[in-house]
């Protein structure tokens, strides 16, 4: 029988999940709403192909970096 495959490391909301830098998320680090809104994050398009290299189950858990994102 096949061995399982070894589970993910949990994710840090505050480290890109791609390449482990911070991500420099503002909501990740607990600003307020008004703040996190105006956060890089939510104003810069994620380039697909960064998108397509993050497992399914890892998606919407911590934001890419800025050198991540643009893929």
């Amino acid at each position: 029988m096949p061995a399982a495959p070894a589970p993910l490391p949990p994710v840090d909301p505050a480290r890109c999940p791609l390449c482990g830098a911070l991500n420099t998320c503002a909501m990740a680090a607990g600003a307020p709403a008004a703040r996190a809104a105006d956060c890089w994050c939510m104003r810069t398009p994620v380039a697909p192909a960064a998108l397509a290299r993050l497992p399914a189950e890892r998606r919407g858990l911590a934001c890419l970096c800025p050198r991540c994102a643009q893929g």
